[in-house]
């Protein structure tokens, strides 16, 4: 890389850009005067009262200064990279590291005329520096994003720890002890609480180890961890979160259950908590609830328009049972809690048997199940009956006596919907069979079926069209067959958006059976086989698999996200599926029965 111009230059960018017509005379006059006014820099002042967009201003001044402007939303850092500078100095001096070469450093500046930031970082860096001039805004998303706040988490922790180093033992004093904006550990939490609430974390687990503290955020499905050497704050910060809980500080051999609300940033959010003895110490899993307003929107769930329709007929039908099917974190509450909230009318009773509430609901009566005073499912639900419902949810079919008092209330005039843990649609009514109920039963109360999972959707900012790798070549030949030489899909490569993992957010994959005379036909003379090959055959049933790869198709998400939420398939008996994502003629569904291995 050639050697840059010398950022000592000092330059009046508004002549400049008067001198190159970029604005005009007047423009910058009225600049001028909304600068003495605002104290704001020139470049600041020109953007915001839209005489140029940022990007115009900053490849302006970096043609200038000899530098070139670097689009941070486009550029792929490395994380050890741009931690070389402390976090303290990039947010003080508005600076990045963007790359490290043997004998210099190019570093991205908000205001590479900082005669002062550029000596300060020279001097830190102890290498001769390239500039690269980039956009503020960005530049602080990166920081965010690297850094997740952990310097002000690990001071915080180091000035708990050294409380209780003090000879301090009182626990409980160290956790109650102080307001919410003085004492360290509620300090910590909060500065956790704020890290978790801008990363969109579903869950935070905060683990005691050995010789360490980890505290592990679940971000859109993949958990992202962080050490403290701190071991001994762990019990501090376990006693104030049971404080806020409300929950037994002194018991610590039994694991306990909680919940409380606070607001981060002005979102309110619900906090679950579980508490569990571990070897070395109490660990605790906290589960974020976020209350948006659009929380429970059905257009929101993802579902294709077809899919979409079908899962509306399934729930406004006047009786039976829909079961939405999944592995935990597969999204089957949130999808639950949208069709209540489509059903949420003033002339239907609902009553929901839940284990626990995760949201409340207005006009929706919901009962959170107690083992420990026979407050179970199946008492619930038999109660539940005698309160005239229209419309009953049962958060999980546990065991028979559930089932079949489910199943029941579904052939009794009652619209009954609930979740059920299996891999696919086809495989639920099987799977009620295998668990008591009678096959008459199944086949007369059984609506329909939706299996899902959750697949990370490719970043917007970073997502663009890339080949298939060897491995994925060989998947996408068992998969689709002549229809993967060429295939192209959407990749990330990483970005201050995506938290550098070219993903950003997830999406739904569904599975949607409905019943008919054929397999009801099937569950009366308890035929799981012939049911199952029944199903995979109708035209217009669409496996999880091929409701991936139509994902993929439409650029939302990647073969290995679909490989490794769907499943492998057998290269010499999977059916082949067409380029928009329907299984082919002559795809048996017996192989695809036997092939496709689909993972809890």
């Amino acid at each position: 890389m050639a050697t840059q111009a010398n950022p000592r230059k000092k330059i009046r960018i508004g002549e400049l850009l008067v001198q190159h017509k970029i604005i005009t005379e007047e423009q910058l006059q009225a600049a001028l005067k909304a600068q003495a006014q605002s104290g704001q820099k020139m470049g600041d002042t020109l953007i915001e009262l839209g005489y140029l967009s940022s990007r115009e201003f900053l490849e302006f001044l970096g043609r200038q200064l000899g530098i070139p402007y670097v689009d941070l939303n486009h550029f792929q850092y490395d994380l050890k990279t741009v931690q070389l500078l402390p976090e303290t100095h990039a947010r003080r001096y508005r600076a990045v590291v963007l790359k490290e070469y043997p004998d210099k450093m190019l570093v991205g500046m908000a205001d590479p005329t900082d005669i002062f930031a550029f000596d300060a970082l020279e001097k830190y860096l102890r290498k001769p520096m390239d500039l690269a001039v980039v956009r503020e805004t960005d530049l602080l998303r990166v920081l965010d994003t690297v850094y997740r706040r952990t310097g002000e988490m690990v001071s915080l922790a180091t000035e708990l720890d050294k409380e209780l180093a003090a000879g301090d033992s009182d626990l409980f004093r160290v956790a109650a002890g102080g307001d919410l904006d003085n004492a360290p550990v509620a300090r910590l939490l909060k500065t956790l609480f704020e890290d978790a609430a801008a990363h969109e974390a579903s869950d935070i687990h905060i683990e005691p180890d050995a010789e360490s503290l980890r505290i592990r955020q679940r971000i859109d499905g993949i958990l992202h961890e962080q050490v403290m050497n701190e071991k001994r704050i762990a019990g501090a910060l376990v006693s104030r979160l049971k404080l806020i809980s409300g929950l037994d500080i002194s018991e610590k051999r039994l694991p306990q259950d909680g919940r409380f609300n606070l607001k981060v940033n002005g979102k309110s959010i619900d906090v679950r908590l579980s508490t569990m003895p571990q070897f070395h110490g109490e660990a605790v899993v906290m589960r974020l609830l976020d209350h948006s307003a659009d929380r429970f929107n059905m257009a929101r769930l993802g579902m294709a328009e077809a899919d979409l329709h079908l899962f509306r007929r399934l729930i406004h039908g006047p009786q039976g049972m829909v079961l939405v099917t999944g592995p935990t974190g597969s999204g089957k509450t949130t999808t639950l809690y949208a069709a209540l909230d489509e059903l949420n009318r003033a002339e239907a009773k609902i009553i929901t048997v839940e284990d626990p509430v995760e949201y409340c609901l207005s006009r929706i009566n919901q009962v959170q199940v107690n083992p420990r005073i026979g407050l179970t499912f199946a008492g619930v639900l038999r109660s539940a009956l005698r309160h005239d419902p229209d419309i009953i949810m049962v958060g999980e079919m546990r065991d028979r006596e559930t089932v079949e008092i489910g199943l029941r209330a579904a052939m009794t005039g009652h619209l009954v919907l609930s979740t059920l843990h299996t891999n696919d649609a086809v495989s639920t009514a099987p799977r009620l069979l295998d668990m008591g109920a009678e096959g008459y039963i199944v086949a007369g109360a059984l609506r329909g079926v939706v299996a899902q999972r959750l697949v990370r959707k490719v970043c917007a900012s970073c997502g663009h069209e890339v080949a298939p790798e060897a491995q994925e070549r060989v998947w996408l030949r068992a998969v689709l067959g002549e229809k993967a030489e060429g295939f192209r899909f959407r990749k990330g490569d990483g970005c201050s958006h995506c938290n550098n993992t070219g993903y950003r957010g997830r999406i739904g994959v569904f599975e949607i059976l409905t019943m008919d005379e054929y397999l009801a036909d099937a569950l009366r003379r308890g035929d799981s086989a012939a049911f199952c090959l029944e199903a995979r055959r109708r035209p217009d049933f669409q496996s999880l698999l091929q409701s991936g790869m139509r994902r993929v198709r439409d650029g939302s998400t990647t073969i290995s996200e679909v490989i490794r939420l769907v499943g492998q398939v057998d290269e010499t008996a999977a059916p082949a599926i067409s380029s928009d994502g329907a299984q082919a003629e002559g795809g048996g569904a017996g192989a695809e029965t036997t092939s496709l291995m689909l993972q809890g």
